[in-house]
């Protein structure tokens, strides 16, 4: 079979736009099905929801770089090159009002392929639980999953899109994103 110029082009083309969509689909497999939680709606006390996409995420990250802010610059060059940003928290009254089935249906989506367990933290401070997932695509974060369980609340952060990792971890603590603080052992005299 002769190949002429359209041919080869068309074949390019085709080849092209079938990676591409595999690249896309591959970074929304990052993407977190919360809707299996609603159930907690009930029982929770306090409930934060943030959705960060589309036309929003193309506004935040516009306005992040222009203002005259250290913190928000470096927050506007982790966020340009994101598709999406998702936060559930679920804060409860007492003890017990979720059971860790709950937050296994999660954990169930992280062992999915493409999900790499990147820590595992367990402190006996309020039965504290955290877990960090990521996913890759070649050789670029494409994806990364927090999940913080305690025992009176419940926080996830689902962020697709290439991350980097660096800037996110520098902006712990600031902008009112949580950092993580772990319990320290005291050193034996």
């Amino acid at each position: 079979m002769k190949l002429t110029n359209s041919k080869f082009l068309r074949m390019m083309f085709l080849a092209a736009a079938f990676f591409a969509s595999f690249a896309s689909a591959n970074a929304q497999n990052a993407k977190l099905q919360f809707e299996n939680l609603s159930y907690l709606d009930s029982r929770a006390a306090e409930i934060v929801e943030v959705n960060v996409d589309g036309k929003l995420l193309d506004l935040a990250k516009r306005v992040m770089v222009k203002v005259d802010d250290k913190n928000a610059k470096t927050v506007g060059e982790a966020i340009k090159d994101l598709e999406a940003i998702y936060v559930r928290i679920y804060k409860f009254e007492k003890d017990n009002e979720y059971s860790s089935t709950d937050v296994d249906q999660i954990r169930a989506q992280l062992q999915a392929p493409g999900w790499t367990k990147l820590a595992n933290v367990r402190s006996k401070k309020n039965n504290q639980k955290i877990d960090v997932f990521t996913m890759f695509t070649g050789d670029t974060m494409s994806g990364l999953a927090v999940l913080i369980s305690e025992d009176r609340s419940i926080a996830l952060v689902n962020v697709i899109g290439p991350i980097d990792i660096d800037l996110l971890a520098e902006l712990g603590g600031k902008l009112n994103i949580p950092k993580i603080e772990i319990e320290k052992e005291e050193k034996l005299k």
